[in-house]
Formats: structure tokens, C-alpha cells, sequence
């Protein structure tokens, strides 16, 4: 399915926050799906929608999907995210 163009102008209100949701439910099907690039790159998308919504708007986003985010964000993609153990060859 392709997205139309991106829009002129930009999103606001109840509009911003379906598409933070719409971009962290797609960020979990890439991880679900073992598709780690790909969820990295929306959850960043998510991430700097999310830290432009109000605190009101943000509380529009349903938990399930904010701790979602907030888990996977600093366990997994974190400045203090644990390496893996085999090095690169």
C-alpha cells in the first residue's frame, strides 16, 4: 500500500496523535516481525512525533502503545543498551 504524498501542512491535534499511534503500531509489526531496521526508523519517527504532542495529547495515545514505546526505546535501542555478546566478524 503506498502513502500519499507527504502533506503541506503539518499535523496537529487529533490528527498528530493517530499518526503517532498509526507509527507505533507499525513499529511493533517490524519488531514482531524480526524486521529491526525497519522498526528502529519508526520507532524514531514515533519518537519525534510523540515530543511534539502536549501532555494532553499524550495522554490520547493509549498506554499499551506508550509503554510500548518507552520500553523498547530504552532497552533495546538506549545509549545504555547492553552489546551483544559475540563480537562482529
Amino acid at each position: 500500500m503506498t502513502r500519499p504524498p507527504a502533506q503541506t501542512k503539518p499535523l496537529s491535534g487529533v490528527e498528530l496523535v493517530r499518526e503517532v499511534c498509526r507509527r507505533i503500531r507499525l513499529a511493533r509489526s517490524h519488531w514482531d516481525a524480526h524486521h529491526n531496521g525497519a522498526c528502529r526508523q519508526e520507532r524514531e519517527r514515533a519518537l519525534a512525533l510523540y515530543a511534539t504532542l502536549s501532555e494532553a495529547a499524550k495522554e490520547q495515545v493509549p498506554q499499551v502503545l506508550r509503554v510500548w514505546l518507552r520500553y523498547r526505546s530504552e532497552k533495546y535501542f538506549g545509549a545504555k543498551r547492553t552489546p551483544s555478546g559475540s563480537p562482529r566478524k
